[in-house]
């Protein structure tokens, strides 16, 4: 079992848990993810690293209550205990050698831009940072974006945060501004990063984006 030593709710319907999992730790690279049981009688669900301190063993997940196992993750305190975590799984985001990157997150899935952008920044890269929501209310990681971008562009969908308008104007405005990217990376849902991936190849930029939307038990099996 994994102890958790921090619980906080982002948002109305988004929390994060950071528990002990030293070994998972060790090893985890940004882009991975783990396999979660709540309880005992749970569902396995896969959960992407938000972030994770090698000297403390802890590993940060995030998530959306989105039904029965997340509710039951949602319930759980600090203090508590989740049954088991199994990790880490899948690719790293690749970062060696960019000089300068663009990530592009929206939504639930800035969680895991985050940790890309972070990775990047700690390398020396010149990082520009999107982050969209529909609302204010929905925001996360804003300090933590902040601290770990050279330039961070806010966008919501009514203007209650940052600049009104979605993180393709912000996108399209520094590539016309003249920043030249050796890569954009995007996450989040898979409408916005097909119209990311749409304004990148008018300029002929490298593009990853991330398959997370449509995983569904972490085996590589996909909707």
């Amino acid at each position: 079992m994994n102890k958790i030593l921090v619980r906080r709710e982002l948002n109305p319907t988004v929390t994060l848990l950071t528990v002990e999992a030293p070994l998972i730790a060790r090893k985890a690279e940004p882009g991975q993810f783990v396999i979660v049981r709540p309880d005992a009688e749970g569902e396995r669900i896969p959960l992407t690293i938000a972030d994770f301190d090698r000297e403390a063993g802890t590993v940060t997940i995030i998530f959306q209550i989105v039904g029965a196992t997340t509710e039951k993750l949602n319930h759980l305190m600090e203090g508590g205990c989740v049954q088991d975590i199994a990790g880490p799984l899948g690719r790293a985001t690749h970062t060696e050698g960019l000089k300068k990157v663009a990530v592009v997150g929206g939504g639930v899935g800035c969680a895991i831009a985050y940790p890309v952008a972070k990775k990047l920044f700690e390398q020396g890269a010149e990082v520009h940072a999107v982050a969209g929501f529909r609302t204010k209310d929905l925001v996360i990681l804003e300090d933590e974006f902040a601290a770990h971008s050279t330039l961070f562009c806010r966008m919501s969908d009514d203007g209650s945060w940052g600049e009104k308008g979605l993180v393709t104007d912000a996108l399209k405005q520094l590539i016309e501004a003249g920043n030249q990217y050796d890569e954009v990376i995007t996450i989040g849902p898979l409408i916005m990063m097909k119209f990311v991936c749409a304004i990148t190849k008018q300029y002929g930029i490298k593009t990853v984006a991330s398959m997370n939307p449509i995983m569904i038990d972490g085996t590589g099996t996909a909707a």
